[in-house]
């Protein structure tokens, strides 16, 4: 695989579906893989085919009916999981096996109770066994970020001698710094025989905020995979999300001078159908695809945006998919913005009009945390008439006196 080239991995179907809220019916995942398909995602994780007969009917029929992606199952180091996993991709075109096994000391000790030799060696054993099913296999030592980094290389040199062909590094718990975590990829290109042959893959967790800080380190350190979830959803915090890893590679080209494979554009329409499909949307104030992402009301940043997009917003609301940029009237706009919408309502005031507006429309914004088209109206309207009532009390005064 071409090393200027990030691919993207989402687990929207797999690890955001584990997240409270967030369950899917068997069309429901159908639907949404076709659009992640037409996304441009290069591996789709449609499942963890052992955990019921339903994810293992979903990932079937994703693999025999969505086309573009890799499909990929999740599967424990076991051979019944590895089997399923197997039958469930076996109609895709490009099937991938995913196997993952715990590494950290606490998850050795305590969930599996098993020695790091004995992690080994079922490491190793398993990968083997997954390659007799698919040429690509991915490996992923789960909690590697708390795992002690000398038994960390000697695990993935395992994996890779036993066949994987991608290497993931989870932080599975969002315990990782964008140093830590760049630091780590750095230490398995330079430590473990073979890791330059195969292709070096992010997963982190948000529970420090980071999960997208992380992504983008260790993609400065040798990472060519990443994997993510539309808005971000997942295990507690949630994990990196697609839409700002893929943003970020768009805006900051100069740092990150890769390609892929994404359609920007198809980013917010995505986004508005897994919202509308699990339980909760995106936060207004999240990234790229909330509803305050393009949004403006302070007065100063709405003139400025007014003139010219450029000087608040580093993307077009276009190019990730999203109608347009919204002006939101509050008590922190300015006149301009005002003039603005009340152009677009079919109003063009004069100056001392539109001063006037502006003097009772700052006196509403203080009263109303919203200010609806409505009540724009109504201030014009009782702007005109206030004038037309002391026009005809002008008019009638003159009259008198003659």
């Amino acid at each position: 695989m071409p090393q200027d080239r990030i691919y993207f991995f989402d687990t929207t179907l797999r690890d955001g579906e584990q997240s409270p809220g967030c369950s899917m019916t068997h069309h429901e995942k159908l639907a949404l893989a076709h659009s992640l398909a037409d996304l441009g995602v290069d591996i789709l994780e449609a499942g963890f085919a052992i955990a019921s007969d339903g994810d293992f009917a979903a990932i079937s029929a994703i693999a025999q009916e969505v086309h573009g992606p890799k499909i990929a199952s999740l599967a424990r180091a076991r051979q019944e999981d590895i089997e399923r996993a197997a039958k469930a991709v076996e109609r895709a075109a490009r099937p991938r096996i995913h196997v993952f096994l715990a590494s950290s000391d606490i998850h050795l000790e305590y969930k599996l109770k098993i020695t790091r030799d004995e992690a080994l060696e079922q490491a190793a054993k398993m990968v083997a066994l997954a390659r007799t099913y698919a040429d690509d296999v991915e490996f992923s030592p789960e909690d590697s970020t708390r795992t002690d980094p000398e038994f960390l290389c000697q695990f993935v040199g395992a994996a890779i001698s036993a066949g994987a062909t991608t290497i993931n590094l989870p932080d599975t718990v969002g315990y990782a710094t964008p140093e830590d975590y760049a630091g780590m990829f750095r230490m398995i290109l330079e430590k473990v025989p073979g890791a330059e042959r195969v292709i070096l893959s992010t997963h982190c967790h948000d529970d420090l905020g980071l999960a997208v800080a992380n992504t983008l380190a260790a993609i400065h350190a040798g990472a060519r995979q990443v994997e993510c979830t539309i808005n971000g959803i997942g295990e507690r915090a949630g994990n990196a999300a697609l839409e700002e890893i893929a943003v970020a590679l768009k805006v900051r080209a100069d740092v990150f001078p890769y390609e892929h494979g994404l359609n920007l554009e198809k980013l917010y329409p995505v986004s508005q159908q897994l919202a509308g499909t699990i339980s909760f949307g995106a936060a207004p104030n999240k990234a790229v695809v909330g509803a305050n992402a393009f949004a403006h009301e302070a007065g100063i940043h709405q003139h400025g945006v007014l003139s010219n997009p450029l000087t608040y917003e580093i993307m077009t609301p276009v190019s990730v998919g999203v109608p347009a940029n919204r002006m939101v009237l509050g008590k922190h706009s300015g006149r301009t913005a005002l003039r603005s919408r009340l152009h677009e309502l079919g109003y063009r005031l004069s100056a001392a009009d539109l001063d006037i507006a502006y003097r009772a429309f700052t006196e509403l914004a203080d009263r109303k945390k919203a200010i609806y088209d409505q009540d724009l109206i109504n201030l014009v309207a009782h702007h005109q008439r206030h004038e037309d009532l002391i026009s005809t009390e002008t008019t009638a005064s003159s009259r008198s006196a003659s």
